[in-house]
């Protein structure tokens, strides 16, 4: 009832008066800029947690890297990431360090429009200036890629891009990945990974009418791009079907689950192009929180603190 009352309120404001006033309402933060230099090594490997390379990449046309993936068809129509090389034109050349951190952390393009939730920005939000200057200079790395994959393919009313501001202000629930007090370095540093740059739950977490997120997270999502699905992640599905942290680590790296069998379509990429690059420590982290996921009591003036 919740997702039907939303969906009414956002085709009156889309087709009533207020559609002039959407176009005109101003999103966002005036960030400040960021001066710092990045480390291209560090960049690479968060660009690879985050899946920026499996995402931007179309794999299966064995096409350029970065220059651009496979659409993703969906209830509001068809997505295609874009060419985020540095050529000028098809990709993401004109941008700066400023532009990078409001997209990733924001959801806003250069020209100050809000992207579509296929873009996971809302994982994102935690990003430092340093991680933004490390993907900065990795991204500076990538070859060129004078081409584009095509244009996204939205339905009516949602190719109405302004829609989206709405959109932001009723259903967009930022992912929290900051440190629990009381809890290991190895379960926070899994809780950072998860709940942030490999935002496990755009894929694990079901999604309202509008394709805003559930508030449960990682019970697992029978819709996803393509019509495929993804199971629960939460730990007792996890562990009744014999999923340990060794195997999960393990799994996260090879693409091979307990029972012998491995993973399949859009989990076989995020292996193959994300986790399988990871440290050993991080998959280990990644499968540490995932299997023990509910954070422990903790004061909460001290857990401010950390936020």
């Amino acid at each position: 009832m919740r997702g039907l009352l939303r969906s009414v309120i956002l085709l009156a404001a889309l087709t009533g008066g207020g559609y002039a006033g959407l176009r005109a309402w101003p999103i966002g933060e005036d960030a400040s800029r960021i001066t710092l230099d990045g480390d291209a090594r560090r960049g690479a490997y968060l660009a690879r947690a985050a899946g920026c390379v499996a995402c931007h990449t179309d794999t299966a046309a064995q096409g350029p890297a970065m220059a651009g993936g496979a659409p993703l068809d969906t209830p509001f129509g068809s997505f295609v990431p874009p060419n985020i090389t540095p050529d000028f034109t098809h990709g993401i050349g004109g941008w700066s360090k400023y532009d990078l951190a409001r997209a990733l952390r924001e959801g806003i393009s250069p020209e100050g429009q809000p992207y579509y939730p296929a873009f996971p920005f809302e994982f994102y939000a935690g990003f430092s200036d340093q991680d933004i200057a490390d993907l900065w200079a990795a991204l500076a790395t990538v070859p060129p890629v004078a081409e584009t994959r095509g244009e996204n393919d939205m339905r009516f009313p949602f190719s109405m891009r302004s829609g989206l501001k709405l959109w932001r202000a009723t259903a967009l629930l930022e992912a929290e990945s900051a440190p629990v007090l009381g809890r290991s370095d190895d379960w926070n540093r899994g809780r950072e990974l998860v709940e942030g740059a490999a935002h496990c739950g755009a894929c694990h977490t079901g999604r309202g009418l509008l394709g805003g997120l559930d508030a449960d997270s990682f019970g697992g999502n029978d819709d996803l791009p393509g019509g495929s699905a993804a199971p629960s992640i939460r730990a007792a599905d996890l562990k009744e079907d014999g999923w340990t942290a060794s195997a999960l680590a393990y799994a996260l790296e090879t693409g091979i689950t307990p029972s012998g069998d491995v993973f399949g379509g859009s989990m076989a990429e995020v292996v193959e192009q994300g986790t399988s690059f990871l440290d050993e420590a991080d998959r280990r982290a990644i499968a540490t929180y995932l299997l023990d996921a509910a954070p422990v009591p903790s004061d909460p003036d001290a857990l401010a603190q950390l936020r």
